[in-house]
């Protein structure tokens, strides 16, 4: 028995990197997947890949940006699977145009990274957590980052926006738990995916397109924890959505191999 079974999961930027390991293990788990993805052939790969494995998959093209198209989503993931009882909101992500406040392109980066990570965080979370109470309860779980929890990121727009996931979280855990709805973030570390690989180098450790204004040799001796590979975050969410976590609630977990502790 899977620990999500006859669970129905919505996670958003499933094609590709934590999202996508996201949905290849809550489906193993026995949970129902929708899979909201605004790149249509990453998104279609996700869904033949899971339903060659005879898992249940749905993927639905969506711009979390776009309220209307938040909403088709949801509701097409309803008729598909009768329900929703899981929220993973993991679409998001830096652009290298960040910069620190003095510096930045405000017109360029701070409607790019504001949008996929709080905007659309906020519009996933308007839509799919009534049905999770109409389902009877479930869980929400935030992708946030190390970043938000402490200040020496040079990425302002993109720590401030996941700053401000961990705040919502609060906030929304406060608003629905007596509707049985449990709310909590990872803030997580360097996460090899495909983006961050080409970005920064194998192990984060340079060669990519992105040059660190800290060396990341420095970091990883000091933190050999924090560079990981999206199954480590997978776990967590799989942990957070299920009755594993059920104390849990409100919670930012820092998955970042101690670097916002020490």
């Amino acid at each position: 028995m899977g620990r999500l079974d006859r669970r129905v999961a919505f996670i958003t930027g499933a094609g590709a990197g934590i999202a996508r390991a996201t949905a290849e293990l809550f489906a193993a788990e026995g949970a129902s997947v929708v899979l909201v993805e605004i790149d249509p052939a990453s998104g279609a790969a996700a869904e033949q890949a899971l339903r060659a494995q005879g898992r249940r998959a749905l993927f639905v093209p969506t711009d979390v940006t776009r309220e209307d198209s938040v909403r088709a989503a949801v509701d097409a993931g309803v008729r598909a699977f009768g329900k929703l009882d899981v929220l993973f909101n993991c679409a998001g992500g830096s652009v290298v145009e960040d910069s620190l406040v003095t510096d930045v392109d405000f017109d360029d980066v701070w409607e790019r990274t504001m949008g996929t990570n709080l905007r659309g965080t906020m519009l996933c979370c308007r839509h799919v957590i009534p049905r999770i109470i109409t389902a009877g309860g479930g869980t929400v779980v935030n992708m946030s980052s190390g970043a938000a929890l402490r200040g020496a990121s040079p990425l302002h727009v993109y720590t401030a926006a996941k700053g401000a996931i961990v705040s919502l979280t609060r906030a929304l855990a406060g608003a629905y738990v007596k509707q049985n709805v449990r709310v909590n973030a990872i803030c997580a570390g360097r996460i090899q995916t495909e983006r961050n690989v080409r970005k920064y180098g194998a192990q984060g450790m340079g060669g990519g397109t992105v040059v660190d204004r800290q060396p990341a040799a420095e970091r990883v001796k000091d933190y050999p924890l924090w560079v990981g590979q999206p199954i480590d975050i997978a776990n967590i969410a799989l942990f957070l959505a299920s009755e594993d976590s059920r104390m849990i609630t409100g919670a930012a977990i820092p998955a970042d191999g101690g670097r916002s502790a020490y």
